[in-house]
């Protein structure tokens, strides 16, 4: 009895195996979905028939479609914190010495490079038919952060009204770049990105925008 019920159990690296198999079928069909249909257009069976899946596989990982949604975004959240201690480490000088070699920031060009790595999601998440409330998320996570980042110090902690404005349009921008990268089917390199946006933040009315 018990030789029996071992051999119907599977090894934990083979269990892993199948739950990371299951996972990916599930994100490429919820990718697909979106972009077919936006995300209101399709149902649980829906995915799970995209995937190849049954429903009860489904469901010993999630509730509904929406915790799917939830549970991939969140992966990505979390992935965009390791960036958040490189900002926060970031002085005028070392960014002065970059703008003035025409150097893209390492870190910038790392953050591109995971962007891409993700760009198919995103490009359905923040689609027409993705979820509204992850733009502004990923813009408080990374745009908000990286313009308070390149602040002068003197207005990193400044409580004045026009500081708080001047940090939101410039997220907001910031986020509207990633969107156009990513919707324009990131032509450019992670190295050009990142030279882009350094290029934005010191550019000046009346300048030539070139880069």
């Amino acid at each position: 009895m018990e030789s029996g019920e071992g051999a119907r159990s599977a090894p934990p690296c083979c269990e892993d195996r199948r739950i990371t198999r299951s996972k990916r079928a599930l994100r490429d069909a919820l990718i697909e979905l979106m972009e077919e249909r936006g995300f209101d257009g399709f149902t649980v069976n829906d995915l799970c028939v995209r995937a190849d899946l049954n429903r009860g596989t489904f469901y010993n990982h999630y509730h509904d479609k929406e915790a799917l949604l939830a549970a991939f975004e969140g992966e990505i959240m979390h992935d965009l914190e390791r960036f958040q201690a490189q900002m926060q480490e970031l002085t005028m000088p070392y960014l002065w010495a970059h703008k003035a070699k025409k150097r893209p920031l390492p870190f910038l060009v790392e953050l591109f490079d995971y962007l891409r790595e993700q760009g198919d999601f995103l490009h359905a998440v923040l689609g027409p038919g993705g979820d509204v409330r992850f733009g502004p998320r990923l813009r408080d996570s990374v745009c908000m952060n990286l313009v308070q980042s390149i602040l002068h110090e003197r207005y990193r902690n400044d409580p004045a009204p026009f500081v708080g404005y001047y940090v939101a349009f410039f997220a907001s921008a910031y986020l509207g770049v990633i969107e156009r990268w990513i919707e324009a089917g990131m032509q450019e390199s992670s190295e050009e990105m990142a030279l882009i946006a350094m290029r934005l933040f010191f550019i000046k009315p009346g300048e030539s925008i070139k880069l």
